[in-house]
């Protein structure tokens, strides 16, 4: 087989869930080049969409700008896995299970903290995320490409 993925599989042979997955990853990108831009140039009409979790915009604008980067490259990360996920490489699989992985971590921490239900969540929705894309038939679907 050649080094690159095929372009256009049957998707009959796609594992289910495989386009969702890129897209979350996108998603995620979207989020945190959000909260990036957000973060870095505050008090512009974008800060209205933090209503939506005024918490959080509270938490992380009191340590300011400095944020903004770290957050830039998550989006960064983030846009890269579902690239690399959608053109099904084997990089873009493992950086998946990386990103996932910590944010894993991350609620489990949270759970630690006493935040029951907020690190709950996250780690139930990322556990099963992390089994479902390390799973056989999707772990070999990025194999094959390789």
């Amino acid at each position: 087989m050649s080094a690159t993925a095929t372009p256009n599989p049957k998707p009959k042979d796609r594992p289910l869930g495989y386009t969702a997955i890129g897209v979350f990853l996108f998603f995620g990108a979207t989020m945190a080049s959000y909260a990036s831009v957000t973060l870095a140039w505050p008090g512009t009409f974008l800060d209205r969409g933090w209503m939506l979790n005024p918490a959080a915009h509270q938490q992380l604008a009191t340590l300011g700008r400095v944020l903004a980067f770290p957050f830039f490259f998550l989006a960064l990360a983030l846009f890269l896995a579902g690239l690399g996920w959608l053109r099904r490489r084997w990089w873009g699989w493992t950086l998946a299970i990386v990103l996932i992985g910590i944010n894993f971590l991350g609620n489990v921490f949270t759970v630690s903290r006493g935040e029951w239900v907020k690190g709950g969540v996250g780690v139930v929705f990322a556990g099963l995320l992390l089994t479902y894309i390390t799973r056989p038939r999707v772990r070999d679907y990025f194999r094959e490409a390789a």
